[in-house]
């Protein structure tokens, strides 16, 4: 009898893998890629801007027409504000970065200069009780210390760099000096028209470059406790400041109304629910809630969106520091490190100041959510400052190599048949064929 053929041993099929586990697997891929940061970035305040404007032209209709003014007024000014800032933003991106740290010390002498002008009766203005403002014709208004923060943060990189080449940033005067003297006379200058928020805002870039540099912990306490002393002391000498300070957590507007504000901030928020009220349909910004369309659109976005627009920006804010970080943490070049972190320090102490006002937990500072809040005083810098860092994004050795793989380079080579005149097909030099190429800059 023959014998029967051996089968082969059947296989065992292969265990199914865990979504959850592949998942993460293939967002860990796609975060850890050359280009997340730059898209991060890019995308991020793209999307934070264009919400942002969204939000202006519905928060600030009825202020407008209480105003006697179109509907679409305020919403106008800062779409003007946001294509300048745009082309602001595309020069920022395109240029090098030894035209970046050239444009340091013009852009603080500029910057001083105006914060000194905004004293001088006949040319400063005063709104809100802040005399932080210059008037350039028409409708429209300057405040320097904005851009005073964007002066800190290129001046500061560009000082921290040098020192940091020749070595100089362990001794301890080097490190102060003239960093802290410098960021004094610009929270003088603030502090002249009372703008006790922009002086914080400023205060925590000051940090963040010492903080970048390596400052040992004892001198980064010494400063960080003569700033909060000289804070208590700006607050206590001020009444409205302290009132100010005792609205954090309020549920109720309190004797006299102090902190009327505060509570409907709250009660916009709570009213919104998960999905909101609708877009256009808030009830707050009809005179209930001031500066609906500034210091306070995100209770107002919070009304009309709901608990998931108010994560959405939440997340977008949170992308954007990771990406800055990221940049920092990447890069090599000791300027580009101080200034991105100086710019995601400016951004996320902004953004966590303003929200965490709105939600009760921080006193009112005043000052605007970024790229949301209405204002082209606040985005024309912002919008420079997210331009830095698409650049120094842009400027990662892989980045730079990913960047190239995708821009098309055709051609096409000609052979010669048993004739010589017949042509072969054309051969695409795509993205696949040059992957090879460009796997050592670490590009994955």
């Amino acid at each position: 009898m023959r014998r029967a053929a051996a089968r082969p041993a059947a296989r065992r099929p292969a265990a199914p893998e865990n979504p959850v586990r592949a998942l993460y697997t293939r967002l860990r891929r796609a975060w850890d890629r050359p280009l997340t940061a730059y898209y991060l970035i890019a995308g991020g305040s793209a999307l934070i801007t264009v919400l942002g404007l969204v939000m202006v032209y519905s928060a600030s209709q009825i202020t407008a027409l209480q105003l006697s003014l179109p509907g679409s007024y305020f919403f106008r000014k800062q779409f003007l504000a946001a294509v300048i800032g745009t082309v602001l933003l595309l020069a920022a991106m395109r240029m090098p970065v030894k035209l970046h740290r050239a444009l340091a010390y013009p852009i603080l002498a500029g910057a001083v200069f105006l914060m000194a002008l905004v004293q001088v009766p006949g040319i400063g203005m005063s709104v809100n009780g802040n005399q932080n403002w210059i008037s350039v014709g028409g409708p429209f208004q300057l405040q320097p210390s904005e851009f005073g923060k964007l002066a800190l943060v290129l001046w500061g990189a560009d000082l921290l760099a040098r020192k940091q080449d020749k070595r100089l940033l362990t001794q301890w005067k080097h490190m102060l000096v003239p960093l802290v003297p410098v960021a004094f006379l610009l929270l003088g200058l603030i502090m002249l028209g009372g703008d006790m928020g922009t002086a914080i805002i400023l205060t925590a870039i000051a940090f963040g470059l010492l903080w970048l540099a390596g400052a040992p912990t004892r001198m980064f306490a010494g400063v960080l406790s003569v700033a909060a002393l000289l804070g208590v002391i700006l607050i206590k000498t001020n009444p409205n400041r302290m009132a100010r300070l005792a609205c954090i957590g309020a549920t109720d507007p309190g004797p006299g109304d102090s902190c009327w504000q505060a509570v409907h901030g709250i009660y916009a928020l709570a009213s919104g629910g998960l999905f909101g009220s609708g877009l256009g349909a808030s009830v707050e910004k009809w005179g209930q809630l001031p500066e609906a369309h500034t210091d306070f659109i995100f209770a107002v976005t919070g009304e009309e969106l709901g608990l998931a627009g108010t994560l959405s920006v939440l997340a977008l804010f949170a992308a954007l520091g990771y990406a800055g970080i990221r940049v920092a943490g990447r890069t090599e070049d000791p300027f580009v490190r101080y200034a991105a972190g100086g710019v995601t320090t400016w951004i996320t102490a902004q953004a966590v100041i303003n929200i965490g006002a709105v939600l009760g937990l921080l006193p009112i500072a005043g000052v605007p959510l970024p790229l949301f809040s209405y204002g082209g005083s606040a985005l024309l810098p912002t919008m420079f400052a997210i331009g830095l860092l698409i650049a120094f994004a842009r400027d990662e050795p892989a980045a730079r190599a990913a960047l190239a793989m995708r821009q098309p380079r055709f051609g096409r080579k000609r052979g010669t048949g048993g004739t010589g005149s017949e042509r072969r097909p054309r051969s695409w030099n795509t993205m696949r064929r040059r992957a090879s190429a460009a796997r050592s800059s670490g590009e994955r």
